[in-house]
């Protein structure tokens, strides 16, 4: 961890799973007027980021229906996919995940779509919410 003060936790973005981003686009970006915010393509979904104040909108479409939004969307419906939370300490933050038993998905950190180091967490150990941690 750098030397910089502590931020603490904060939600960084929400991903929705939407089977066409052309179709829901603008109503957060034109109805609703938040900007948008480039972010790269990533694990099989194409993904338009909003801004919503200090935290993102991630619209999350699926590049193939064998993608894990793709399944996901197939099983559940389009809705709310997971919720990102910042922390500024990952590697400290999965240490004390491990030691509390909380089951992860990424062992090991992985860059996200906005060029971030993130982990996701596994839903059964988070009251059935898909969640996501990343570092600022």
């Amino acid at each position: 961890m750098s030397d910089q003060p502590r931020r603490g936790t904060r939600i960084a973005h929400i991903g929705i799973a939407v089977p066409g981003l052309d179709e829901i686009l603008p109503f957060y970006r034109d109805v609703l007027g938040m900007p948008e915010v480039p972010l790269d393509d990533a694990d099989g979904a194409r993904i338009a980021g909003l801004a919503a104040g200090e935290s993102l909108v991630e619209l999350l479409e699926p590049a193939r229906p064998e993608s894990p939004i793709g399944k996901f969307i197939a099983k559940r419906g389009p809705g709310i996919h997971h919720v990102c939370f910042a922390v500024d300490d990952l590697d400290g933050a999965l240490e004390r995940c491990r030691a509390a038993g909380v089951r992860l998905i990424d062992e090991v950190p992985r860059l996200g779509a906005e060029g971030k180091r993130i982990a996701f967490l596994h839903p059964s150990a988070t009251a059935g919410v898909l969640v996501e941690l990343t570092e600022y």
